[in-house]
């Protein structure tokens, strides 16, 4: 049975009773970070996490975190789970958020950050991982969508190293009407955003941590992080969120990566029904959607039986179709 990391934290430390170098020696893997500089010229703080033993390596995953995330929170207790599960794992905090500069949860154009997660992975997996080895993404949220943009540049011919499938994880193949702004702001949005794109007028219904995060100590690590960001968002970044939403969802049959779909049943952000239909219309021959009934947005948040019951799914989806296409290779 798989067991989350996250079952060894506290309410206010990440490692529970453990340093950080005590806890990655306790799950048997290693840790590394540093510092990117991106074309724009924006420092970006990138980490990974691999088996210490190297003959239990069986494939990379990149991970993509959302809106408002970062990769040295409860994330990388995630993180930590695949990596001691045999994949050499990556991430990268956007633009922005965590330990990256930008200005704060402002994302004025997706794409590029996409381009800043694919120069990373890229350059993660030719110093870290054997070619021959299978790779994967794994994005939450927000970072689901973009793992979709990344499925469709694969499609396109414009990914040199293809990836070998994805999980989304509570993706937003769409928003919820109930976290939506609420009439008519959202339909002037684009007139807001086009005069003050940076300002932090764009109310929500709900706050993301209350709706996000189930169990009550796993809501107060969550505001314990130093960088959690609870404020309003952007009207830029609203805006982009609100149109790549509408885009993604005229591209769902361009999808022909494997892929698993995990998504709360209770999600109050990213639309369970869109999880849905995006099943439904995408291309992919091997596809695979778990809704589950109760779970939230967040579903690290979980109680313990219900989390170790969902990442054992992404971990046994992950290596069966690593193992079964490095027998190919043999």
């Amino acid at each position: 049975m798989v067991r989350h990391p996250i079952g060894d934290a506290t309410e206010s430390s990440l490692f529970g009773t453990l340093t950080a170098d005590e806890f990655y020696t306790r799950h048997s893997v290693s840790h590394g970070s540093e510092f990117i500089t991106n074309p724009q010229g924006l420092k970006l703080f990138t980490q990974w996490w691999i088996p210490l033993q190297p003959t239990n390596l069986i494939g990379c995953l990149a991970i993509i975190h959302g809106y408002t995330g970062q990769t040295s929170w409860a994330l990388q207790l995630t993180a930590v789970l695949f990596a001691k599960h045999g994949f050499a794992t990556c991430a990268i905090d956007h633009r922005g958020h965590g330990f990256s500069e930008g200005l704060t949860t402002y994302i004025p154009d997706i794409n590029l950050l996409v381009e800043d997660c694919l120069t990373f992975f890229d350059s993660f997996r030719r110093l870290h991982v054997p070619s021959h080895l299978p790779s994967f993404i794994y994005g939450e949220s927000l970072g689901g969508a973009m793992a979709l943009l990344v499925a469709l540049r694969q499609r396109g011919g414009l990914i040199t190293r293809p990836y070998d499938g994805i999980v989304f994880n509570c993706t937003m193949f769409g928003i919820c009407n109930k976290y939506k702004p609420p009439w008519p702001l959202e339909h002037l949005l684009k007139i807001v955003a086009f005069f003050v794109p940076t300002w932090r007028i764009v109310p929500t219904r709900y706050s993301i941590v209350d709706v996000s995060v189930k169990v009550g100590w796993k809501k107060k690590l969550c505001l314990a992080n130093p960088t959690q960001n609870v404020e309003r968002p952007r009207a830029g970044t609203a805006r982009e969120i609100v149109r790549l939403a509408e885009e993604i969802k005229t591209k769902f049959e361009e999808v022909e990566l494997p892929f698993l779909v995990v998504h709360g049943g209770e999600d109050l952000i990213c639309d369970p029904d869109a999880a849905e239909e995006f099943y439904r219309r995408a291309s992919s021959v091997d596809k695979t959607l778990k809704m589950y009934s109760g779970l939230w947005h967040q579903m690290v948040g979980e109680e313990e039986k219900d989390v170790n019951l969902v990442f054992g799914d992404i971990v046994d989806w992950l290596v069966t179709r690593a193992n079964n296409s490095v027998a190919k290779e043999l």
